[in-house]
């Protein structure tokens, strides 16, 4: 058999179906099955219900599997913050750009005033989403939880919510370059946000062979994408055989060491 016909029978067992949703199919040694599903943590009403097909892998599953389970209405954000008034923090120049972006939302500057940076970037990321349609109960990741727990499937957390919030407080000069990121590239997130969305709403959705901008800068991509895929890789590498449906955010199954790469290489 030739070298081609061997790499076709191998690429044909890793995607082993084609889905009008964002998602393919895994399957590791030892008998485990995946259907890696790319999420969006906020959605429009168009997004829901699930589809049928997509509640029925769920149902064939013996876990759902999620970044973490977010279905408690508690949130693991600190309340309030303990950090100097933003505007002594930040330059003249990074103050008034900030301030343009208050200002487009209708924020007032005291309800994130000493709020770290890192939690400052979530929550103007947050309301960005708000301004265009997209709500936290509409997310897929929310409403497969939801699903999950009416069916009374098992959830298994690949970080949890406190982990999560521990990743970002770790971050340096507590998560400026974060905050940096996310207004530079203010424009480039709405776009990419209503890309995502077309994933979930298109017949024939195109993460694969998508063209994406990264709004992330070097160093923030490689903790906030790449370490966590090989985290999440080896976790799933350790699952006992069965059918699991995996449900992280989009971004996760595109690009370089991107999840699916990396189990590809198993």
């Amino acid at each position: 058999m030739g070298m081609l016909n061997r790499l076709r029978i191998l690429v044909s067992r890793f995607f082993t179906a084609t889905y009008p949703w964002p998602a393919l199919d895994v399957i590791l040694p030892g008998g485990r099955y995946l259907h890696l599903v790319g999420s969006i943590h906020m959605g429009t009403p168009d997004m829901a219900p699930l589809s049928a097909r997509l509640l029925q892998k769920l149902q064939q599953s013996d876990a759902l599997i999620v970044e973490a389970d977010i279905s408690d209405s508690g949130s693991p954000f600190p309340a309030g913050g303990s950090e100097l008034p933003l505007h002594a923090r930040l330059s003249a120049e990074e103050g008034r750009r900030i301030d343009r972006h208050l200002q487009a939302l209708a924020l007032d500057v005291a309800s994130i005033d000493n709020l770290p940076y890192w939690q400052i970037a979530l929550m103007l990321q947050a309301q960005q989403a708000q301004r265009l349609g997209l709500r936290p109960d509409y997310g897929i990741d929310f409403q497969l939880l939801q699903s999950a727990h009416l069916r009374q499937k098992h959830v298994i957390e690949l970080e949890g919510a406190q982990s999560q919030v521990d990743l970002l407080k770790a971050l340096p000069d507590g998560g400026l370059t974060l905050l940096n990121d996310t207004l530079e590239h203010w424009h480039t997130n709405a776009r990419l946000l209503q890309t995502m969305v077309s994933w979930w709403l298109e017949s024939t959705p195109g993460i694969q062979h998508a063209t994406l901008p990264n709004t992330f800068s070097g160093e923030l991509y490689d903790v906030m994408m790449t370490q966590r895929n090989y985290r999440w890789r080896d976790f799933l590498r350790t699952l006992p055989p069965g059918r699991y449906v995996v449900a992280v955010g989009a971004l996760h199954l595109y690009g370089e060491d991107s999840l699916p790469e990396l189990l590809k290489k198993d």
